[in-house]
């Protein structure tokens, strides 16, 4: 298959060095060299897969690149003995769209360490409307309940609800029987998160506290936050004794301006959230669990799909922060 072609999404520079971008036709012999080659059925939108779009030197190393996080397809060929041609896959995380050619693609050739089998239970589009956000809010809420936070402990404050990952972790919480406190710029939105299971809303300044107290009311039994930044350092302010932060974003910012006193003086947990390079087994006992007790029903009430011809609007709407809930992104 050395000589086929494909169609993907391809971020370039031309002749004069202006950024361009949009579908391709490439060589399957320009895909990066690896073990297993995937025919994509469905890839995902992220946010970092629009900084990808923008060729961000944070996230994309040369150019050309194809974007894309996330892909869930069948295997076409593999020198890999765990992997045969036709079984259904679903690759997230390592370098996947960002130092290597993502999902965003009729095919990804890729390492097979970064290969999981799909689970029973899931269809290929239904593991990419989880996805990365997904895993990650899995991972979140894994932390909250490994640190023996209970649906009794009282409220989980969720921000960034209508996000990728803030809106199927307000899902999986409300599954799992905790009361979630959604934070949004979009109240508008109010009976949408109440229908993934808030139990209420509030507005992002409720958790913006830029004061230097060292601690502030004890309100949250936990928290998903996807912000970071002055409203991450507000909500570790705000945790109650033994409360568990699980922290995920930087989209507020990168600094965190805390003192010790909310990790010694009331025993908070700030447990730091990354999907890239998560260890092979406890990635698979995520996915397992994302598809048996941990399976969310309903995910086609969040998620839109769109092809690759209609990724640029989309691009625009997740980089001015307008998109709500979960975009499939369907390759095949």
């Amino acid at each position: 298959m050395t000589d086929a072609s494909y169609r993907c999404f391809l971020v370039e520079k031309d002749a004069a060095g202006k950024l361009t971008r949009g579908p391709a036709t490439r060589n399957l012999a320009d895909l990066p060299p690896g073990d297993v080659l995937v025919n994509v059925a469905a890839s995902s939108l992220n946010y970092k897969d629009a900084l990808a779009a923008e060729a961000h030197p944070g996230v994309v190393r040369k150019l050309p690149h194809v974007p894309g996080i996330d892909a869930a397809g069948t295997v076409a060929e593999s020198s890999d003995s765990r992997f045969r041609p036709g079984d259904a896959v679903i690759v997230t995380g390592y370098e996947l769209g960002s130092g290597q050619w993502g999902g965003w693609s009729e095919y990804v050739r890729v390492p097979a360490d970064w290969v999981v089998p799909l689970p029973a239970g899931l269809l290929l589009e239904e593991a990419m409307a989880l996805g990365t956000a997904g895993f990650t809010a899995a991972q979140c809420v894994a932390a909250i309940q490994l640190n023996g936070i209970t649906p009794a402990a009282g409220e989980i404050v969720v921000t960034g609800a209508t996000g990728g990952v803030g809106c199927l972790a307000v899902k999986l919480l409300a599954k799992l029987g905790y009361p979630v406190v959604a934070v949004t710029g979009k109240l508008q939105l109010e009976s949408r998160l109440k229908s993934w299971g808030a139990s209420r809303l509030i507005g992002r300044g409720d958790v913006l506290n830029t004061t230097d107290r060292p601690l502030l009311s004890a309100r949250w039994a936990g928290a998903v936050d996807t912000v970071g930044g002055q409203t991450l350092a507000t909500i570790v302010r705000e945790t109650k004794t033994n409360g568990v932060v699980s922290a995920c974003g930087l989209v507020g910012g990168t600094d965190l301006s805390l003192t010790v006193h909310p990790f010694i003086l009331r025993g908070v947990t700030l447990a730091g959230i990354s999907s890239a390079l998560l260890p092979s087994d406890r990635r698979l006992e995520i996915w397992r669990k994302l598809s048996h007790e941990w399976r969310l029903d309903g995910l086609g009430e969040l998620t839109t799909t769109i092809g690759l011809a209609d990724l640029e609007p989309a691009i625009q709407r997740i980089l001015k922060g307008e998109m709500v809930g979960r975009t499939v992104v369907r390759i095949a």
